[in-house]
Parts: structure tokens; sequence; C-alpha cells
């Protein structure tokens, strides 16, 4: 009985150190979920108003130009998918890596092939061990992302679009993250980035006019641009790219410490129960050693009585 309780110590002391690291873990994910945050909040104006700029032009304008007018008939996508580098945060990558099969598929049965670039390890392993082929990817900075990053994932995606299709470019652009919406919540979510839907454009545009003007549903009026239309959308264009870009890598990165923070409270918790649990059972073996212990105690004298009395005969 005294080896079973010294498994019982063993097995709470290792319960406890790992509950030390998760709870640990816990701790440091819930102070980056608030750094990750104010990074997003700070990025929303320049976002903002370089959606206005871009949607001035798309809207102002009648010029034609590659990423903003659909393909007749698109025959290639581009998907990036944005995962983690580490694990230990419940199913936060396997969602995304969910949503993106669900793009793929949709896309392949309106008949378009797809080019797949991946941010974080975990995307590359999951593609990597089915074998799969995967254009460009990208790791070691999805917990806390730059805007340098944003632009060296941006660079071969814009490239790509700006080819024809038969010449190894992309008709569509599209990314799938994590999308942060409270402590409790991220939702993995596809849109489509490129070329913009006019439809949104012509919605961004309104409220856009409206905001300005104080008049619901006026829309932007018409611009001159210098030198051209189109030259603006040239230098506008990857600049809304990247910015599309680092916002999605920033709302991964605070659902990312999110999804971890709740994962390691899960298994702090869990790690309670069992130390209790194990306790129980320490204690029951304690109390059943020391039952046995007396039981021989008292045993051994009740013989040592009877010898006694024996001889005294």
């Amino acid at each position: 009985m005294g080896a079973q309780l010294r498994v019982y110590k063993r097995r709470i002391q290792a319960v406890t150190a790992t509950k030390k690291i998760t709870k640990a873990m816990e701790m440091i994910a819930a102070s980056r979920i608030v750094k990750a945050q104010r990074k997003v909040q700070a990025s929303m104006p320049y976002a903002t108003e370089l959606n206005r700029a871009v949607t001035a032009v798309a809207t102002g304008s009648s010029t034609k130009h590659p990423l903003t007018t659909e393909a007749e008939s698109p025959v290639r996508a581009a998907v990036l998918l944005i995962t983690s580098d580490r694990g230990l945060a419940g199913g936060y990558s396997s969602n995304a890596i969910k949503a993106a099969e669900r793009l793929r598929e949709r896309l392949a049965g309106e008949g378009k092939e797809v080019d797949t670039y991946i941010v974080g390890r975990k995307g590359v392993a999951y593609y990597g061990f089915r074998e799969r082929k995967v254009a460009e990817s990208w790791t070691g900075f999805t917990d806390s992302p730059a805007y340098g990053d944003a632009k060296n994932v941006a660079a071969p995606l814009i490239e790509a679009i700006q080819k024809d299709s038969a010449e190894g470019g992309v008709d569509e652009l599209h990314i799938v993250f994590t999308e942060f919406v409270s402590m409790m919540t991220q939702n993995p979510v596809d849109n489509r980035m490129l070329p913009l839907s006019l439809d949104a454009v012509t919605s961004a545009a309104t409220a856009a006019g409206a905001e300005e003007s104080g008049k619901k549903g006026e829309i932007l009026p018409l611009f001159d641009f210098e030198p051209s239309a189109e030259d603006v959308l040239d230098a506008l264009l990857p600049r809304y790219v990247e910015s599309r870009i680092y916002n999605a890598l920033l709302q991964a990165a605070a659902s990312e410490h999110a999804a971890r923070r709740r994962a390691m409270k899960s298994a702090t918790d869990n790690a309670g129960d069992l130390i209790k649990s194990l306790s129980r059972l320490a204690n029951a073996a304690r109390q059943a050693e020391i039952t046995q212990e007396i039981s021989e105690i008292v045993g051994g004298a009740s013989a040592l009585a009877d010898a006694t009395a024996g001889s005294d005969k």
C-alpha cells in the first residue's frame, strides 16, 4: 500500500508542476491579447482612409483597372491562409484550415484552380503532411506581426493578380483568417480582397458620402485624378492589399492569444480537478495504510496477550 501512495504523490507533484506552467501561459496570453487589440485599433484609421481613397477612385472615374474589374471568365484564384506558428491554442488553426478547405471546394466547384499561400507553421505542416502544393509560405511572426511582414506577404500576391492567368497569374485574391470578436468569440472568415466588389465599393462610397454630408444615401461626387485614375489605382491598390493583410494578421494574432488563453485556462482547471481527484485517492490509500498498520498492531498485541496468558497457566 505504501508503494501506491508514493505513486499518487508523484503524480500530484507532476500535475501541480504542469498546472503552474499552464497558468503562466494563460496569464501571458491574456496580457498579449490587450496589446494585439491595441494594434488592431491603431491600424483602423489608416485602413479606413485608404479604403475611402480607393473607393473614391473606383466610383469617381470610369477607368477599368484590372484590380477593380471582374474577369469575364475567371479560372485561377489565390487563397491566403493565416494560421499560427505555435500550438496549445485549442482549435484555432484547425478551424482556419477548415474554412480554407471549404473555400477551396467552393472555388473548385466554380471551375477555378486555386493557388494557396500560407502564413504560420501549423498551416504549412498541414499542407506538407498531405503533400499539397503551396505557392509560398511565411512563418515566425504570427503572434506579433509588423507592417513589414504584411508587405512581404502582399508582394507575391499583388504580383500574381497583376499577371494574366494564362501567364501564371490569378483572377481573384481571397484571404482566410480568424476574426477577433471578443475574448470568448473568434470566428474564421474568408473574404475576397480583389477584384473589389462593385456592390461593396458602391455601398462604402454611399456610407462615406453620407458621413461627410450628413445626408443619408448621398454618394461621393466624381473626381479628376492626376496624372490619371489608372495611375492612382496602381499606387493605391498595393497599399490597400497590404493594409487588408496587416489588419487580418493583427486580428488573427489577437484571436490566437485569446484561443491560447482559453485553452490554457481549461488545462489549468482540468489540472486542478485532477489534483483533487488524486489527493482523494492518496488520502484513501493513506487511510487504508494506517488502518492496516493499526490492525497489525492490534493483532500483534492480541497475539502477545494470548501468549502471555498461556505461559501463566
